[in-house]
């Protein structure tokens, strides 16, 4: 006999051998089996009041459904043992470590050994504060601040079309940065409206 635990020499299983004067088997009836009859039949209950699963288990006789699953099922149970342990303990232990996190560090979760963490990448947006332009494309709705000297194209972009009023046209608008531009002492505030297009210019010369 292969002892895997002590608990097997000192844990003795309960079993019941009578009830009042009706004697059961000789090897007694497990009172592990027993919960797990109920819990069967609990569970089977409930699925039968369900919409589809009460159709489906109501196809079977009742005491099919009622007594000889659950006890056949009950006692394959009882008989299960993992690593020398019952059905429930093993079951909630190997329900434990899947949904546990493999690897702990000061009782935290943590990355694997070797695996290098990455930043994510940085969006970074001039705000003008260097007092120049930079190359930037950008659509509305929104408001954009202007702080140097500049100058200001616009025109109406459509397939095939122009002006304003035709369905699809967008106003593309031009800001280009003059050569010995000054910063402004107040800054112009260009609103851009649903579907329109900032392009800004570093240079009068410079390609977007």
């Amino acid at each position: 006999m292969e002892i895997r635990s002590y608990r097997r020499v000192f844990d003795l299983e309960r079993r019941i051998y009578r009830i009042d004067r009706l004697r059961l088997n000789p090897g007694g009836l497990p009172v592990r089996g027993v919960v797990y009859f109920l819990a069967i039949l609990a569970a089977d209950l409930v699925a039968g009041s369900l919409p589809l699963l009460g159709a489906v288990a109501r196809t079977l006789p009742w005491y099919l459904r009622d007594l000889a699953l659950p006890g056949a099922s009950a006692a394959v149970l009882s008989a299960i043992r993992v690593e020398g342990r019952p059905f429930h303990l093993a079951a909630r232990a190997l329900v434990r470590y899947r949904i546990g996190p493999r690897r702990l560090a000061g009782v935290r979760r943590c990355a694997a050994a070797g695996a290098s963490w990455r930043a994510q990448d940085i969006l970074i947006l001039p705000d003008g504060s260097d007092s120049r332009m930079r190359r930037l494309r950008y659509s509305g709705p929104g408001a954009v601040l202007v702080a140097v000297e500049h100058e200001r194209g616009g025109r109406v972009t459509e397939r095939g079309a122009s002006g304003l009023a035709r369905r699809g046209a967008r106003r593309l608008l031009t800001v280009r940065e003059l050569p010995e531009g000054r910063v402004l002492g107040r800054g112009q505030v260009i609103s851009l409206g649903r579907g329109a297009r900032l392009l800004v210019r570093p240079q009068a010369s410079g390609r977007p």
